[in-house]
């Protein structure tokens, strides 16, 4: 299951950078992922077992869905094909294994918590609901 890997690495990489910078914990990790990852549930499933004990306990994991372009050289332009797995431009049909976007997969932010925001968070305890609701 190398979800599990994935989800590893990004709570290492953001574990790490919370420590760098002095976070209490990390609230979000926010993760851009192409359509024919196919892992989105998956990563979903494994990131809370992976965690446990870490700075990342409890923190949201937000993944955004990055739709499938490919680049037809008949039309010479990039074009959004009719199904997921159906690799022909969809104006002229012809057929390109050119793949511009729906495969990628990258930590896009961390959001920690820090001494301060604790801080403050506790002299306005409704702060955040009021950012939330905005």
């Amino acid at each position: 299951m190398h979800e599990l890997t994935i989800a590893n690495s990004l709570v290492e990489l953001a574990s790490a950078h919370a420590a760098d910078n002095n976070a209490l914990r990390v609230k979000a990790i926010c993760v851009r992922m192409g359509v024919l990852c196919g892992i989105g549930r998956s990563l979903y499933f494994c990131f809370e077992p992976a965690s446990r004990g870490t700075l990342c306990e409890g923190a949201k994991l937000r993944i955004e869905e990055v739709p499938l372009s490919v680049r037809c050289e008949h039309c010479d332009d990039v074009k959004v094909p009719k199904a997921l797995y159906n690799f022909r431009c969809p104006d002229c049909g012809y057929p390109t294994s050119k793949v511009v976007s729906g495969r990628e997969m990258e930590l896009v932010s961390i959001e920690l918590e820090t001494a301060e925001r604790a801080a403050s968070m506790q002299e306005c305890p409704n702060a955040g609901e009021a950012r939330n609701a905005i």
